[in-house]
């Protein structure tokens, strides 16, 4: 097997979760790209605090820095596409990617007065896919409640 070969077997299926909140699409992008929003809700799992800066247009960097009991855990990436509110796409470099790059595409499907959230995110080797489905799982169910309380705009 040639080291193309490896690495495409290495590199799997995109991982996918959904959830319908009971929120527009419009508010529901929104917390994405507003840096108070997204460190109040981005805190899957065991994360206690997260800070966020981001520069909201195509082209444009975000860093994403979540604090676990013990550790940082520093996630970066570039804006591809911002089609309010329809779909997101960005990069992410993180510790869980081995800092390569990966791919997440987010879309906002409006279903009456809720929103169906996808978020799927691609080219993450195949020992990423369980943590990278639970911590975008968990980010959901936070963004559910974060618009819940009324957090959103």
């Amino acid at each position: 097997m040639n080291a193309t070969a490896i690495f495409a077997a290495e590199v799997s299926a995109a991982v996918i979760v959904r959830r319908t909140i009971a929120a527009t699409a419009e508010d529901l992008f929104d917390a994405w790209l507003d840096p108070e929003a997204l460190a109040t809700w981005m805190r899957p799992s065991e994360i206690q605090t997260t800070t966020a800066s981001i520069d909201p247009r195509v082209g444009g960097r975000y860093q994403i820095d979540m604090q676990g009991p013990t550790e940082r855990y520093p996630h970066t990436g570039v804006y591809r596409t911002i089609d309010r509110p329809r779909r997101l796409v960005f990069t992410w470099i993180s510790r869980g990617t081995d800092q390569k790059e990966s791919l997440v595409t987010v879309d906002f499907l409006p279903k009456g007065e809720r929103t169906e959230v996808i978020v799927m995110h691609e080219l993450l080797a195949d020992g990423a896919r369980p943590s990278h489905e639970k911590g975008w799982s968990s980010a959901l169910e936070t963004l559910e409640q974060f618009h819940r309380k009324g957090a959103t705009r």
